[in-house]
């Protein structure tokens, strides 16, 4: 199972990630804040971020940005409920492995979180 941290401005949205992912017995560490999120991986081994694209201070996108040069080997699934050609080629671009839309759907995210962690 993958130690996964998700970083969405809005608590809800993590949260339902929270209870979507544990069940299938992953460990999940939400964040709201940009500053925590990159503290904690920093301090801590994580195997998948998810991210939302739309943050407070930062783009999800300069987020991964930032991860990728703490953790290197990290992999990343983004999220956005504004899909553009733009963002989803700079994602996958910075090392971004999936790209899932709004409103997220439970099969979905639990497909592409196994396939990026190689269960």
């Amino acid at each position: 199972m993958a130690d996964i941290m998700v970083l969405d401005d809005v608590s809800d949205a993590g949260m339902l990630v929270k209870r979507i992912l544990e069940r299938k017995g992953h460990t999940v560490s939400v964040f709201t804040e940009e500053e925590d999120a990159l503290r904690h991986a920093a301090a801590n081994g994580v195997d998948l971020a998810i991210l939302d694209i739309k943050l407070k201070k930062m783009t999800g996108v300069e987020v991964l940005e930032e991860l990728k040069k703490l953790r290197p080997g990290m992999k990343a699934i983004m999220l956005t409920g504004y899909p553009t050609l733009e963002t989803a080629r700079e994602a996958l671009r910075l090392g971004a492995q999936e790209y899932c839309v709004k409103p997220i759907n439970k099969d979905e995210l639990e497909t592409k979180v196994a396939e990026v962690i190689g269960e």
